[in-house]
């Protein structure tokens, strides 16, 4: 039975990450509108998801994992980002009418449930091959994610700078920042970002409601649209929340480090708290950055997993679990009516584009600047600096975004290969 359900995990995990309705890694869901909007092709999106998932899974999902009977929800679903992105998905409305789509969604479905099955199995060989190579690249390259989610908190004060000029902008970044500084000073880090992005948006609707430029538009053309790529896939979101919850009832799957050592000791109680602590505190990221991107989170907001552990079977645990999970994703669009309510001009919502793929851009190149000077100190630098500015003047470039990955993994293939002809030596 427990191969059965992590089978499945695995398989809509993958399912979900192929359509675009639902990502693990908070680092790739601001990438998704990117890949959907038509500004970034398929192959880039998902060399884009590679470099900023896989170094986590090798570093921290699955070596988590192997240490305990209970399988830590990161190992098995920003694998299964990897796995659905990486193969064909048209954004249509009838993708099952699609032979390229079906046949995406199907080996999204195989190969995603296999690798539940692999990692429940044990896949401390894998681990150990990759970290038996000349150059360790895995430990630098969770440094490619990092600045992500940082960076894209910043884009409502960006929104503002364009929108209301550059005192405003500036004046909603300083807010911005003091409060997830204050967050983070009373102990509350957990929850800093995610302050911090909900100052900036409030500050995005102060300005709009004084703003008194005639009003053609409003917040909500961007996020209203947005949510509807949830509210339409509502049932595949139902599905997977009724298999998480059983996942967890079960023991087989949970949420976070400190939650899965409880429940490995035996400690429901301490386990059904900690679950609950940290889905309260993980509202503000993964609920924002869903609205902001139409993409939701696998794992839904992490209520859950605590209902799975409270339900007394595993039938209920899955009736909760698809009702929690629906429940979540349905609540986006009531936020999304309340920015409808809002006047604003129509320029916001090219504002709120724009402001994320600049970020995301600057992000990204960033955080693959420091994965490729971890892996190799100086030759990094080289590569991912040139090659990024090479790029400008290819003649059929790859978009800004894709850059940087693409050049952290040539730069971990190269120092490897160089290192076993003896060129280079860690």
């Amino acid at each position: 039975m427990r191969y059965i359900v992590i089978f499945l995990a695995g398989a809509f995990g993958a399912l979900l990450a192929n359509r675009g309705i639902a990502v693990f890694n908070d680092a790739v869901r601001p990438v998704v509108p990117e890949y959907r909007e038509g500004r970034m092709t398929r192959l880039e999106f998902a060399t884009t998801t590679f470099a900023l998932s896989f170094g986590l899974v090798i570093g921290f999902g699955i070596p988590y994992s192997i240490m305990s009977p209970i399988i830590l929800v990161h190992s098995l679903w920003l694998g299964t980002d990897v796995i659905g992105i990486f193969f064909p998905a048209k954004n249509i409305e009838k993708w099952y009418l699609d032979k390229e789509s079906l046949i995406g969604a199907g080996l999204s479905v195989l190969v995603g449930g296999l690798y539940g099955v692999l990692l429940l199995a044990g896949l401390q060989g894998f681990v150990n091959m990759m970290q038996a190579l000349p150059v360790n690249v895995f430990d630098a390259w969770q440094n490619i994610s990092g600045p992500v989610i940082s960076a894209f908190i910043a884009f409502p004060c960006v929104v503002i700078t364009m929108d209301y000029g550059w005192k405003k902008g500036l004046a909603s970044l300083v807010a911005s920042v003091l409060l997830r500084q204050i967050m983070v000073f009373i102990g509350k880090g957990d929850i800093a970002d995610g302050v911090a992005l909900l100052t900036g948006l409030v500050l995005i609707i102060v300005f709009a409601v004084r703003d008194k430029s005639e009003s053609t538009g409003n917040l909500a053309s961007i996020f209203g649209d947005r949510v509807k790529n949830i509210r339409k896939n509502i049932i595949w979101i139902a599905i997977m929340g009724a298999i998480y919850g059983l996942a967890c009832n079960m023991h087989l799957l949970m949420e976070g480090p400190q939650s899965l050592v409880a429940l490995k000791d035996g400690n429901i109680s301490s386990a059904v708290s900690i679950s609950f602590a940290r889905a309260l505190s993980f509202i503000p990221l993964k609920a924002l950055t869903s609205l902001t991107t139409g993409t939701f989170v696998t794992d839904g907001f992490g209520f859950t997993a605590t209902a799975g552990l409270l339900a007394p079977n595993g039938v209920l645990a899955a009736v909760f679990g698809a009702v929690v999970m629906s429940l979540e994703a349905l609540s986006l669009a009531v936020v999304a009516k309340l920015f409808d309510k809002v006047p604003s001009i129509k320029k916001s919502a090219d504002s709120i584009r724009v402001a994320m793929t600049k970020l995301l851009e600057v992000a990204i190149l960033v955080g693959s600047m420091s994965a490729a000077e971890g892996m190799a100190p100086g030759f990094g630098f080289l590569v991912v600096g040139g090659f990024f500015v090479m790029n400008e003047y290819f003649k059929k470039p790859i978009v800004r975004m894709a850059v940087g990955p693409i050049a952290v993994i040539a730069v971990g293939v190269l120092v490897n290969v160089l290192a076993v002809v003896g060129l280079y030596s860690v």
